[in-house]
């Protein structure tokens, strides 16, 4: 079992950054695929970026890439998603997820984290 809590959300104005962290506990999250996505009430959960289990290769959603940046640090078991020139249409609640491979699919991914809420003010 793996355990995620993700944190750093807020409200931020527009153009400003945030970094999101997403800390695992119960498992190393080095043998995952890490991911975050995101979603506003009543929708579906969106991809926005992932990470292999190295680290080694990433991958962003066209609205988020040249902004948005997905890391990782295995020694601290934790996943980083910065933030940066936020808009308001980048509002939404962010999730981590771990899986056992890249994928922008949601059902490829086994543990969740609870969210962490992004409002970007205009």
């Amino acid at each position: 079992q793996v355990q995620l809590v993700e944190s750093g959300g807020g409200l931020v104005q527009a153009g400003g950054s945030l970094r999101l962290s997403c800390a695992a506990s119960g498992r190393t999250l080095s043998r995952y695929a890490m991911a975050w996505f995101r979603q506003a009430p009543g929708k579906e959960r969106r991809f926005v970026a992932r990470i292999s289990s190295s680290g080694g290769s990433t991958y962003y959603s066209d609205s988020v890439k040249g902004r948005f940046t997905i890391s990782r640090d295995n020694a601290k078991n934790t996943v980083y998603l910065q933030m940066n020139s936020l808009k308001p249409e980048d509002s939404f609640v962010y999730y981590c997820a771990a899986g056992v491979g890249p994928s922008d699919g949601q059902n490829d991914y086994t543990y969740w984290g609870q969210g962490t809420q992004v409002t970007v003010s205009s």
